[in-house]
């Protein structure tokens, strides 16, 4: 049987059953007072005043935009290449998402297409750190100071990036950070808002301190489908189990990666599942993870280096690195001639690739039509991510290479 390269790998600390077990074992599963120093923790890794943790990185966003109180019915303008939860969740807080075109060599807010996007009516932008890779922050700080914008990063893919020296997420009026299976730093789900600003962190707070807390049975479900997600993608058990679908999927042109991602519904009134306390035996597992997290992003980066330079002259365009930036790799994208195919040919050669990671918001009918031309996120959307995780050993970096060099050649 062909043993196949997954593309995705979750950051797993060695110890993580006896963690649990741990915290378990003091009857602290639920409350106890991890939350509180890992809020202290991840506040101090970047360089934030404040941190509150929430169930989800997409309700850090939601308690920052009420936090924020800004005025129902205003503009608020988001990249047209992010995640449909983000600018849904802008629209049930009764704002009205404008998005605008991403620079398709970096696959962030372009800052020309967002000062072009400004009206009277505009209180907010979300700057998207995608695949990894921060936003050009200086231009779009200077930007929305002059028109006296709120700035909301969304860090989702970038946790330990920076720009111009500095971290992601406390550079504007606040940011969030995703803790999903899949992220930087893996708590089997949650989230956390930073900010700078001591009214908006306490008017978040009381936000997620009002939610509802999960029971022990709630937690420790939630724990287990994590360890199932994370022992299906393992590579022996995903070459058994989900590799034969996808590879005899790619012979009738199916694409079963639809039944991966979450529907795309509205948002208004939030699910019941997002209204949820983060729980004490997340957070103790954010502070072994916090403690790995730098070794992890290394060998990311290290990946990352090793593909650039056995692609160098493969035809294909790799991933563009701003000076001021430093990329952290949540996913490695690349453009390559007839994507559809070379997306084939490296997953029939036992490589999982991904086509598109994030969706053009622009082109999905629950945002309506009627949006300004977005070419830059459209070309994004043909890139192809490759397989870049912490875990991988360096003989299968090498085999991710050889298997792209062949399929682009082909």
């Amino acid at each position: 049987m062909l043993s196949a390269i997954p593309r995705y790998g979750a950051r797993i600390v060695p110890n993580t059953m006896q963690t649990i077990e741990a915290v378990q074992a003091r009857g602290q599963l639920v409350e106890g007072p991890h939350v509180a120093e890992f809020e202290r923790a991840f506040a101090e890794r970047v360089g934030a005043r404040h941190a509150v943790t929430a169930s989800y990185g997409r309700m850090a966003f939601w308690y920052l935009l009420k936090a924020l109180d800004l005025p129902q019915g205003s503009e608020i303008i988001l990249p047209a290449l992010t995640f449909w939860v983000i600018p849904e969740l802008a629209r049930a807080a009764g704002l009205t998402p404008v998005f605008v075109d991403v620079d398709p060599l970096y696959f962030t807010l372009d800052p020309r297409a967002f000062e072009r996007a400004i009206t009277p009516l505009t209180s907010a932008v979300v700057p998207t750190h995608l695949y990894g890779l921060p936003c050009d922050m200086s231009c779009i700080l200077a930007i929305a100071r002059r028109h006296g914008l709120k700035v909301i990063e969304d860090c989702a893919h970038a946790l330990g990036s920076t720009w111009c020296g500095r971290p992601v997420g406390a550079l504007g009026d606040g940011g969030f950070f995703s803790f999903q299976l899949l992220k930087p730093l893996n708590t089997y789900g949650g989230g956390m808002a930073v900010t700078n600003d001591d009214d908006i962190a306490e008017r978040v707070r009381a936000q997620a301190c009002a939610e509802q807390l999960p029971t022990e049975a709630e937690i420790l479900k939630q724990l287990w489908i994590g360890r199932v997600q994370r022992i299906a993608i393992r590579p022996r058990v995903f070459s058994a189990s989900l590799f034969p679908v996808m590879w005899s999927a790619s012979w009738i042109n199916a694409n079963p990666d639809v039944y991966l991602w979450e529907k795309i519904r509205p948002l208004d009134p939030l699910p019941d599942g997002y209204r949820r306390r983060y729980t004490n035996v997340q957070a103790a597992l954010g502070l072994v993870g916090l403690e790995h997290l730098d070794r992890w992003t290394a060998d990311t980066i290290e990946h990352a280096q090793e593909l650039g330079e056995a692609l160098a002259d493969a035809g294909v365009q790799t991933p563009a690195m701003p000076v001021n930036a430093r990329h952290v790799f949540y996913q490695y994208a690349m453009y390559a001639d007839d994507r559809a195919s070379v997306v084939r040919r490296c997953l029939r050669r036992g490589v999982d690739v991904e086509s598109l990671h994030v969706d053009v918001c622009t082109t999905l009918p629950i945002f309506g039509n009627g949006h300004a031309p977005t070419p830059g996120a459209e070309r994004a959307a043909e890139a192809i991510q490759l397989p870049v995780y912490a875990s991988l050993r360096p003989e299968q970096v090498a085999r991710v290479a050889s298997v792209v060099r062949e399929a682009v050649g082909a």
